[in-house]
């Protein structure tokens, strides 16, 4: 009966052993906003042996697209397969990916126009400072990284060419990148509604919120310290935005990657992006 036990007992323990290797998902996190006034939530990916270590660990955040929040990339990007996957491969190095939730009632990652909406904000001053207290995460530069999909891919862009200083490298898929000419902005606004309280702030917001402005206003060098990843769908309605942007960053030379492959603006295009993310990014977080 002894061995029994004993037998039972080992079994017992490495069992508990691999599950505590296993990599793990909590997708209905919350965390409250003085900034946005609201509680907001956020999924958190962390990498097999996160439980059993002392260590820590590289960051990825990862935005959804319009009509999702936190849970989009784990349900329909299955990224906690993909990322598992890759970590065991060799392919990627073990790390911390936080999606947030901007399915707010108000479309996208930025501040608005009035700077009463704050949701950029409230992404670097609450959310960022937060995760990476509560989480083993190495918070320099070199250790964190930020990609993201349609809405997300702009997002993505327009965060790293606003604070390049935080981010090691940028991968925006199937990217919404903004690039209609000042009239055109300032038509948008009228066509949906939005009173402008400060008319001398329209043209520093299109300046900061369109791709080619910023491309051609902001410092080249610090530009190029993020390493750049793009990626886009030959049939995808946004191939022509993320090409300009790829023309424009070609003609300032600033390096950075731009895969254009078969396929639309589809969460099967964007499964099969995400390895490649997380083997770009992990290339970053390596020291050269």
């Amino acid at each position: 009966m002894s061995r029994f036990i004993l037998l039972f007992l080992n079994l017992l323990f490495v069992s508990l052993t691999s599950f505590a290797q296993e990599s793990k998902v909590f997708d209905e996190l919350t965390l409250t906003s003085k900034i946005l006034n609201m509680e907001r939530k956020y999924a958190v990916y962390l990498p097999p042996g996160y439980e059993t270590s002392q260590r820590s660990y590289p960051v990825l955040y990862l935005l959804h697209g319009g009509g999702d929040d936190q849970t989009g990339w784990v349900q329909f990007g299955e990224v906690q397969h993909i990322a598992d996957k890759a970590i065991q491969e060799g392919k990627a190095t073990a790390m911390i990916i936080v999606m947030p939730d901007a399915n707010t009632g108000k479309r996208g990652y930025f501040n608005d126009v009035n700077n009463e909406w704050r949701y950029e904000d409230f992404f670097f001053e609450e959310l960022m400072p937060a995760v990476e207290k509560k989480y083993r995460i190495k918070s320099e530069k070199r250790f964190r990284a930020i990609a993201g999909l349609s809405m997300g891919g702009g997002g993505t862009f327009f965060y790293a060419m606003h604070r390049p200083e935080l981010f090691s490298s940028a991968c925006p898929l199937s990217a919404s990148l903004r690039n209609a000419t000042f009239e055109e902005f300032k038509q948008g606004l009228q066509t949906n509604k939005v009173e402008v309280k400060n008319e001398s702030t329209l043209q520093p917001y299109y300046d900061r919120h369109n791709a080619l402005q910023q491309i051609a206003l902001n410092d080249i060098e610090k530009i190029k310290s993020v390493k750049w990843f793009f990626d886009c769908g030959d049939d995808d309605f946004l191939f022509e935005g993320n090409s300009l942007v790829h023309i424009a960053m070609k003609k300032k030379e600033i390096p950075h990657e731009f895969r254009i492959r078969d396929g639309g603006h589809t969460w099967s295009y964007w499964r099969t992006s995400l390895p490649e993310v997380l083997g770009f990014v992990s290339d970053t977080f390596h020291q050269k």
